[in-house]
């Protein structure tokens, strides 16, 4: 497992990987200035006052309010995002892993879609849960670690064997490897607990759910 991770680092900044990275980043940047605007101008249009001081306070309060949302958005986006690279992500992993061996098949145009959508959904609500177990007395980081770990966990694992496997054939091995399933989520979860590179979460567990299934097979 350690190895496992420690490789799936060392591919994150190889060269095939640097090229998502930038694209994931960029889209991500792009996407976020985009709804700041909006939401913005949007507050902005439905706050008036004519003191000045009043407005310009508003101003800031909103501008806070806005750069906190999006750095609470920052990872789903950049999940969303990066969903749409994941066959091109564990292709590459596969044939580094097993030049020789069989390679998966990538998923349908649609279904690639949907499973991008889901990405950034999880990431989501993987985001809130955390946030809300991170107050809970007497539970707190052990909690929010255990969550992440079970969700992306799974949803990455499931979506690395489905290259290879039906969606039911893929959820029976996840079920049945459970535990290696939730201890390699868990090593997910620290890197979303890092700041930042926490963006980088869709390509660290990639390549090392894809890691996993190549073990389990």
């Amino acid at each position: 497992m350690i190895q496992d991770s420690l490789d799936a680092l060392a591919d994150i900044v190889s060269p095939p990987f640097r090229s998502v990275a930038a694209k994931t980043l960029c889209l991500t940047a792009a996407l976020l200035v985009v709804v700041w605007f909006g939401f913005d101008r949007l507050a902005l249009s439905l706050v008036s006052v004519e003191a000045h001081w009043l407005a310009v306070t508003l101003s800031l309060l909103i501008g806070l309010g806005l750069f906190v949302a999006l750095v609470f958005l920052a990872a789903p986006v950049s999940s969303l995002i990066a969903g749409f690279f994941f066959d091109e992500i564990a292709a590459h992993v596969e044939r580094e892993i097993d030049p020789l061996g069989p390679q998966g098949r990538a998923a349908p145009v649609g279904q690639a879609a949907l499973a991008a959508l889901r990405f950034g959904l999880l990431s989501l609500v993987v985001s809130v849960v955390a946030l809300v177990l991170l107050f809970v007395p007497g539970v707190g980081f052990v909690a929010w670690l255990a969550a992440n770990g079970y969700l992306l966990g799974r949803q990455y694992f499931e979506l690395a064997a489905m290259r290879f496997r039906s969606a039911a054939e893929a959820r029976t091995l996840r079920q049945q490897r459970g535990v290696a399933v939730f201890a390699y989520g868990l090593l997910i979860a620290v890197f979303v607990a890092i700041p930042v590179v926490n963006l980088l979460t869709p390509l660290f567990a990639t390549t090392l759910m894809v890691r996993l299934h190549k073990r389990l097979s």
